[in-house]
């Protein structure tokens, strides 16, 4: 049991068709260890969709895009779609009209609603 054996180190010369291997990291490195470069830092971009992040639509006015659209109070059908199921008067950021005709819809809404028209509420009966 006292017999040991020694084997002679021998110190080879890396080979200059051999790759050169990374040693695995310590625990005094800061960063992780990173896969060997394949010419590109970054990863691929992924699509729009994939991103997870809603890509918005740019919103428009209508009734600026369409000259042919007039507001008027007596059209209750043209108006209900700038109001909510509660009846309440969409704002423009959610609709996306502009400031002029955003206060010429409200306008026309509240006249539509006094002329019973429309109706204030869902348990009004217009």
């Amino acid at each position: 049991m006292s017999e040991e054996v020694k084997t002679p180190e021998v110190k080879a010369a890396p080979a200059a068709s051999t790759p050169e291997v990374k040693a695995a990291p310590t625990s005094n490195d800061r960063r992780p260890a990173r896969p060997a470069a394949t010419g590109d830092r970054r990863p691929a971009r992924k699509p729009a969709g994939a991103r997870g992040r809603f890509q918005r639509r740019r919103k428009f006015c209508k009734f600026c895009a369409d000259k042919t659209m007039h507001i008027d109070h007596k059209d209750p059908v043209l108006l209900g779609q700038f109001v909510t199921e509660r009846y309440k008067i969409l704002p423009s950021r959610v609709t996306g009209t502009c400031a002029k005709h955003q206060r010429a819809l409200t306008t026309a809404i509240k006249r539509a609603r006094v002329l019973a028209l429309m109706s204030f509420t869902p348990l009004h009966h217009g």
